[in-house]
């Protein structure tokens, strides 16, 4: 099978004003809704991102990507006497479909990586018997730093995930983690453990951010340089597999 990458037809000045409107919309109505949204985020289509309840934090140099047929949802629930919180730290990657919903509290630590469609949550949403009680029971879950969630997984309530573990895709994690282990499937058991050294993680991405953005800007001016208005808008209307 075939795969074709569309490359970005736009041209360079065409990008960096789009660029510009985005971070207008983050500033605008996207950071208003979070208790804290740090400083250099990278944001992808953000309409698609929906946060419900006031005390949810992300930190510096966050990754946000939403899609129109997944979008990222934060849920801190601050109903009935329930106090939720969302904690995320520093360097996060979070990708279309992530869900993330707490009742009392989830920790993410710096550095961390989570894939298309996860769901991370805090509580049952419901009572066992009396299925009319929200939320039901609660405990906090913890994800510690450099985690990776695979496509689909799904963290379950009182959890702790240690530094640098990977839960595979579609994996149900229903117990803790420890640090430096890789656990797949439903129940998530170990699969490997991670050998202990220094991991190059998204904080070394973002060392020297200034020097990041120049390289990334040097990038586009090279890659779309030959682009044109016209040459864009025709992709648009008449795609192929040229474009």
């Amino acid at each position: 099978m075939e795969i074709i990458i569309r490359k970005d037809n736009r041209p360079y000045w065409l990008k960096k004003a789009t660029t510009r409107l985005i971070n207008v919309y983050v500033d605008h109505f996207l950071r208003p809704q979070f208790s804290n949204l740090g400083k250099g985020g990278a944001y992808f289509k953000p309409r698609y991102i929906k946060i419900f309840g006031t005390e949810i934090s992300i930190d510096d140099y966050p990754t946000l990507i939403g899609s129109p047929d997944a979008y990222i949802q934060f849920t801190a629930w601050n109903v009935g006497g329930w106090n939720g919180e969302i904690e995320i730290g520093r360097y996060c990657l979070i990708t279309p479909g992530v869900r993330i919903m707490a009742a009392k509290k989830i920790s993410i630590g710096d550095s961390c990586m989570i894939a298309h469609g996860a769901y991370i949550s805090d509580a049952d949403w419901h009572g066992i018997y009396d299925r009319a009680e929200p939320v039901g029971k609660a405990s906090p879950v913890i994800l510690e730093d450099n985690v990776w969630i695979g496509d689909g997984a799904v963290i379950c309530k009182g959890v702790t995930i240690g530094m640098n573990s990977i839960i595979g895709a579609g994996s149900v994690v229903t117990k803790d983690v420890p640090s430096n282990s890789v656990f797949a499937g439903n129940p998530a058991k170990l699969v490997k453990t991670i050998d202990e050294k220094d991991f190059n993680t998204r904080a070394n991405f973002f060392s020297d951010p200034k020097k990041l953005a120049m390289d990334f800007d040097s990038l586009d001016k090279h890659s779309l340089k030959n682009n044109t208005f016209l040459g864009w808008v025709m992709s648009l209307i008449k795609p192929s597999k040229k474009n």
